[in-house]
């Protein structure tokens, strides 16, 4: 299903527009500040995300600069009135692919979106995030908030697999099977802890990355 996030402090046009894409079979989830969207994203990233320019806590350009250092792919639309030229090329400048602007009809905004997710691809699927966590998959980089982080193969799999199972702990036997039994490396224990422990050094010990005693570790959101 198509995911979108609308950032949006008006709530008479967020739910119109969520209850029509709901329509079109569109998920719609909406937030009132840039910071609630923020959060919302380095938990999961949708399939395109609407940004209104002028919100409580900020404007458009800044959040698009901030989506654009650790996701670059995201297809992301912004709306504003319509005397805000400068805004608009403050927008694009910034990484916004399109723009609508208020007041729209809900026709207009639903084929902007429909045109942007064509050219975009499932850009969802690429992309992995966990805290400040996040996992460009298509280039097979990591990167802790805007700063892209070297590891070894090994280092990258051990992550990504555990993101991929976020919420879930993965045992340390599934892990040493997954990880290197599979390709016919018999390793002892303690290169898993060994490996973890260098992991989360590069990774500036994120308190996403929890290792649960006597049984393994997991990727879990933190508020």
């Amino acid at each position: 299903m198509i995911e979108i996030y609308y950032m949006e402090d008006d709530e008479n046009i967020a739910m119109a527009v969520k209850e029509y894409l709901g329509q079109k079979g569109y998920r719609v989830s909406t937030f009132g500040t840039l910071e609630n969207g923020r959060k919302a994203l380095e938990c999961h990233i949708p399939s395109i995300a609407l940004i209104d320019w002028n919100m409580p806590d900020g404007d458009g350009s800044s959040f698009c600069r901030w989506i654009r250092s650790r996701w670059k792919e995201l297809p992301i639309i912004f709306l504003t009135v319509r005397d805000g030229t400068r805004d608009i090329i403050s927008g694009f400048e910034y990484g916004a692919d399109d723009y609508v602007t208020k007041p729209f009809e809900l026709e207009v905004l639903y084929s902007r979106i429909h045109a942007l997710l064509r050219r975009a691809g499932n850009v969802q699927s690429r992309y992995l995030s966990c805290g400040s966590i996040s996992i460009d998959k298509e280039k097979m980089a990591v990167f802790c908030g805007e700063e892209e982080i070297t590891v070894s193969q090994t280092e990258y799999q051990l992550l990504q697999l555990l993101m991929e199972n976020k919420g879930k702990t993965i045992t340390r036997q599934q892990l040493l099977t997954q990880i290197w039994d599979n390709h016919g490396n018999y390793v002892n224990d303690n290169t898993l802890t060994v490996a973890m422990k260098r992991l989360r050094e590069k990774l500036h010990h994120p308190p996403c990355l929890k290792t649960i005693r006597s049984f393994g570790y997991r990727m879990e959101d933190t508020k």
